[in-house]
């Protein structure tokens, strides 16, 4: 599996500091756009290994992240890069959508 499973603990170390984009999935076990989104982010993961780092975050599990960065609805899709967000996609989206829209980030 290409995803990395961050928390409120490791976040900073994984994401932040991490060398290069970070795309960080926000979502709940109970969440059904968060399911139906997960075999995309995962194919995304898979296509753009060595390029992108996947994380996945569970906001119940982990608030304060979620909070810091203002995830108020799930699934939300940020991509950071030098420790900074600099894309942001809310709702459950058709993989050539986001890649189209992260596009800038993934091949930059």
């Amino acid at each position: 599996m290409a995803e990395v499973e961050v928390t409120d603990a490791n976040f900073r170390q994984v994401v932040l500091e991490a060398k290069g984009p970070v795309m960080v999935d926000f979502w709940a076990a109970w969440c059904g756009p968060c399911r139906m989104l997960a075999p995309i982010v995962e194919q995304i993961a898979e296509e753009y290994e060595g390029k992108l780092t996947v994380a996945k975050l569970n906001v119940d599990e982990n608030p304060q992240t979620a909070a810091a960065y203002n995830v108020m609805s799930i699934p939300t899709l940020i991509v950071f890069r030098d420790g900074q967000p600099v894309q942001k996609v809310v709702g459950y989206m058709p993989k050539e959508e986001l890649v189209k829209r992260f596009s800038e980030v993934l091949v930059g």
